[in-house]
C-alpha cells in the first residue's frame, strides 16, 4: 500500500499504528514525526497547498486528510482524479477512539489501533469536571485568536478539566479576541501555545497588563505545548495526560 498523509499528527498516527515505513510514500513539511521515520520521505506541499501533481507521481493507493486541516478542492480534486482519500473530522478527543480503530482498519494495523484506541478510551474515562481554572487558549497574536470549546483543542481541554468560555458562539471556532473579551467573561489565565504562533511569555503579560489598565482582573500566563492541543490521533493521550496534570497544579497552586 502507499499512502500520502496530509496531516502531520495522522502522519505520526500511521507509524505508531506500525504503519511499515515503505508504505509512507508524500508527506507535508510539518509532517516530522517520528524523525527518523519521516527523514527520507518526499515533500509534496503544505496541508493547505499540497502539489497534486507530485502526488499524482507518486502513485498512492491511499491518501490521508483531515476536513479541517485540508482544502475541500484538494480532496474534490484527488477524488476526480480517482484518488481513494481517507477523511477525518475530528472535534474532540472523544472522537479519536472511533477514528483510530477505522484508520488502523484502512491500512490493516487493527490490531495497535484497537490497543491505543482502548487505552485513549480508559484516560477519558477518568475526566474532570470542567471546575476551572476558566482559561484563554491562544493560538494566534496579530490579530489575537484563541480556541473555542467546539474545537478539538478547546474540548481537550475542557475535558481536562478547565472552563473554556466560548466568546464567538456563531464563528468558526477560532474567534479574535479582545481584551474587553478577557474582561466580560471573567477569564483567569491565559495558555500560550507554541503553536501555529510560537508565543513568548512576554506576549501574554503584555496583555494582561492591557487588561488591568481597562479596569479588569489580573491574569496570569502558562505556556503549554501546542502539539498537545492540536495534534489529535495517537498523541491524544499525552495531550490529555499532560493537560489533566497541568489543571491539577493550577489548581493547587490556586487553593
Amino acid at each position: 500500500m502507499r499512502i500520502v498523509s496530509l496531516v502531520p499528527s495522522l502522519t505520526k498516527t500511521l507509524a505508531d499504528l506500525g504503519l511499515p515505513k515503505e508504505h509512507l510514500v508524500g508527506r507535508t513539511p510539518w509532517c516530522i514525526y517520528p524523525e527518523n521515520y519521516v527523514a527520507d520521505i518526499p515533500v509534496i506541499g503544505g496541508t493547505k497547498t499540497p502539489n497534486i501533481g507530485k502526488i499524482m507521481a507518486l502513485n498512492p493507493d491511499l491518501v490521508i486528510m483531515d476536513k479541517e486541516e485540508n482544502p475541500l478542492e484538494v480532496f474534490n480534486e484527488l477524488k476526480k482524479k480517482g484518488i481513494d482519500c481517507f477523511v477525518t473530522e475530528v472535534e474532540s478527543p472523544l472522537d479519536v477512539p472511533e477514528m483510530l480503530r477505522s484508520l488502523g482498519k484502512r491500512i490493516n494495523c487493527e490490531t495497535i489501533g484497537e490497543k491505543i484506541a482502548a487505552s485513549i478510551e480508559q484516560e477519558l474515562e477518568h475526566k474532570i469536571a470542567s471546575t476551572g481554572p476558566k482559561v484563554a487558549a491562544m493560538i494566534w497574536h496579530d490579530p489575537l485568536m484563541c480556541v473555542s470549546p467546539t474545537r478539538y483543542s478547546g474540548a481537550i481541554l475542557e475535558l481536562c478539566g478547565f472552563i473554556v468560555p466560548d466568546f464567538e458562539p456563531n464563528g468558526n471556532g477560532y474567534p479574535v479576541v479582545t481584551t474587553n473579551h478577557l474582561i466580560e467573561h471573567g477569564i483567569e489565565g491565559m495558555l500560550l501555545s507554541s503553536e501555529p504562533h510560537n508565543f513568548a511569555l512576554e506576549e501574554g503579560e503584555a496583555i494582561s497588563e492591557r487588561v488591568v489598565l481597562e479596569g479588569g482582573q489580573q491574569i496570569w500566563n502558562v505556556c503549554i505545548d501546542g502539539e498537545a492541543l492540536t495534534w489529535f490521533g495517537t498523541h491524544t493521550l499525552h495531550g490529555l495526560k499532560e493537560f489533566k496534570a497541568l489543571c491539577e497544579d493550577l489548581k493547587m497552586k490556586a487553593s
